[in-house]
């Protein structure tokens, strides 16, 4: 199971996650979110991020232009559209060249059926609680309607993930294929500054599990 650590922004911040290895890095560009890398993060701080740790950006109902832009200045593996993109945006931006990671609001009404759309054009789906904010907002929705998706696309869990339910998530993972997971606001010292000690926590976990599956 992948992890995806959401909102990094300061120097000394990134520097300390590094070594533990993440498998993603998400970096939001989106001046609404308090986690926003504005102008004080110099790209050469997302430069320097090793190889083997993807670079993610985060982008709302941003324009493709913008968005391009964004991600040659960074060196961005992956786009995270986490707006009202449609497939046709998605099919526009994986033409150019990315690898497109699309988040999708889920409540105990959601459609799983509109996702095939999507499927051809996305490299990623992201599964996130819907709430007042596009993302961020720290609760978890009901983790047993992913029986309804068919899994046909790989998806990344997110929304209210923490320390003190991952065990769940574990072992949700050994009935649902679970590609990786997204944390963010649960691990947060303040909005951009994220808990090392507690990430690394999560991975311990992640890693026992894999250990496990390796013996049996």
């Amino acid at each position: 199971m992948k992890l995806k650590v959401c909102g990094m922004r300061e120097r000394i911040n990134i520097q300390s996650l590094i070594p533990l290895k993440p498998d993603f890095i998400g970096f939001i560009f989106y001046d609404k979110s308090p986690r926003y890398v504005g102008e004080g993060l110099n790209e050469e701080i997302i430069r320097q991020v090793p190889s083997s740790i993807k670079k993610v950006g985060v982008f709302v109902n941003a324009s493709p232009d913008y968005i391009m832009s964004m991600a040659r200045q960074y060196d961005l593996q992956y786009v995270q559209l986490h707006g009202n993109e449609m497939p046709d945006f998605c099919r526009i931006l994986r033409q150019k060249g990315l690898n497109i990671i699309k988040a999708f609001s889920v409540d105990n009404d959601f459609n799983f059926a509109m996702l095939n759309n999507y499927k051809p054009f996305c490299d990623l789906f992201l599964f996130d609680t819907k709430g007042t904010l596009p993302g961020g907002n720290g609760v978890p929705f009901d983790w047993n309607i992913l029986r309804k998706y068919d899994q046909e696309k790989p998806f990344l869990l997110s929304g209210g993930i923490s320390v003190d339910n991952i065990d769940k998530v574990i072992e949700l993972s050994r009935s649902i294929r679970i590609y990786g997971i997204d944390i963010n606001s649960c691990f947060e010292i303040e909005p951009g500054v994220k808990d090392i000690e507690q990430i690394r926590k999560v991975l311990d976990k992640i890693r026992i599990k894999e250990e496990e599956e390796l013996e049996v």
